[in-house]
């Protein structure tokens, strides 16, 4: 197959900006929507949705979650999936064995939380007052915060709604798996396909990194991901560009061209599909956009939660939007220094900003 890098571009915009639908069918078209708790304006997850849910508003994910058939997990990061696709990676076998100490202070955990119900973080704390640790971002947090975090990745529990943002736990168990076939290993395969599905076009690089980040996913099949990797490269379409190999879904062509160029702007969270993969990015829009929000202030370059600027079909600069007394503020920086001439560029960013004030619940 021959390709042009327009042909990526604009396959890599188009097949996951699809015409807005239902909040769940939308989470299904995606496979995965990852999760981050900076609100900048508003937290990524809903940042991501709402260029995909009919009049999405900041805050619907987690008002309707109880009620979506979803659920919060980590997969190749911490997100939101539908529950066909997180059960795939349940019982899930961690590879770092409970302590003697933690076993009994799980199992107390998890007695108190089955006779108790679906109970908030601090009321489990005020039961069993575990202290503090350190935490990964190298911060205090609630001991028993960590533990219920790391029950629910074992499977222990289940987030079954939220509370001004904090997860609500519920007991939960998983049912065994059966033996996977002599051929493979079917749930595996259909993980990774998520994946494809979730981030195609993917270069070679960023497909390997991909299916190994599954290794904390799912690591009860650590040792199956290179067969599996191998597998996934015979199966899925591919094509060589600039000593690159790219690959995507077997039923999906990067060079259809339905004729229909999007003339809107999007600012896009940067965990968007489109922007996720730093690499890709670089390779599609011959620019390099970094995630800053943990960087120094003195040296940031694009801004503390700097959102990519999506002009038809090329990412094009970024903005840095935030909401004061009530308003919304946006500055903005550009590849190359100047926005796009012409009146139709700038009256697509004055729509984009109308629908971020919409999304946000300002008008």
């Amino acid at each position: 197959m021959t390709l042009l890098l327009d042909d990526l571009r604009r396959y890599a915009v188009a097949r996951t900006l699809f015409k807005p639908t239902t909040l769940l069918r939308a989470i299904e078209k995606l496979g995965f929507v990852q999760a981050d708790p900076i609100r900048a304006p508003a937290r990524a997850q809903d940042l991501t949705l709402r260029h995909r849910v009919r009049n999405y508003r900041a805050g619907d994910l987690e008002r309707r979650y109880a009620r979506l058939g979803i659920e919060e997990d980590f997969f190749v990061n911490y997100g939101f999936l539908p529950r066909a696709v997180q059960v795939l990676m349940h019982p899930r076998a961690s590879h770092t064995p409970l302590s003697a100490k933690q076993r009994k202070r799980t199992q107390a955990v998890l007695d108190y939380i089955r006779q108790q119900g679906a109970l908030h973080p601090r009321k489990v704390d005020e039961h069993f007052a575990h202290g503090k640790v350190v935490n990964y971002w190298g911060g205090s947090s609630n001991a028993t915060t960590h533990l219920l975090d790391d029950m629910h990745y074992r499977g222990m529990l289940r987030v079954v709604r939220r509370a001004n943002g904090t997860r609500i736990y519920a007991a939960h168990t998983y049912p065994a798996r059966l033996a996977q076939e002599a051929e493979g290993n079917p749930a595996l395969d259909a993980l990774i396909d998520v994946i494809v599905r979730a981030y195609a076009p993917l270069p070679a690089h960023s497909l390997d990194v991909l299916v190994r980040r599954l290794r904390i996913g799912a690591p009860q099949w650590r040792d199956g991901l290179t067969p599996a990797l191998r597998r996934a490269k015979a199966r899925l379409a591919h094509a060589r560009l600039a000593e690159i190999e790219w690959y995507w879904p077997a039923d999906e062509d990067p060079r259809a061209d339905d004729g229909a160029r999007s003339d809107q702007v999007r600012l896009l969270t940067p965990f968007d599909p489109i922007v996720w993969d730093r690499d890709r990015f670089e390779l599609l829009w011959k620019w390099a956009y970094r995630f800053e929000a943990y960087t120094p202030p003195a040296k940031r370059k694009l801004g503390y939660y700097a959102l990519p600027l999506l002009w038809q079909d090329n990412v094009i600069g970024w903005s840095n939007v935030r909401v004061e007394n009530e308003e919304l503020v946006a500055d903005f920086g550009y590849v190359g220094g100047r926005a796009p001439k012409g009146a139709a560029f700038k009256q697509a960013l004055t729509q984009e900003l109308q629908r971020m004030r919409e999304f946000l619940s300002l008008v």
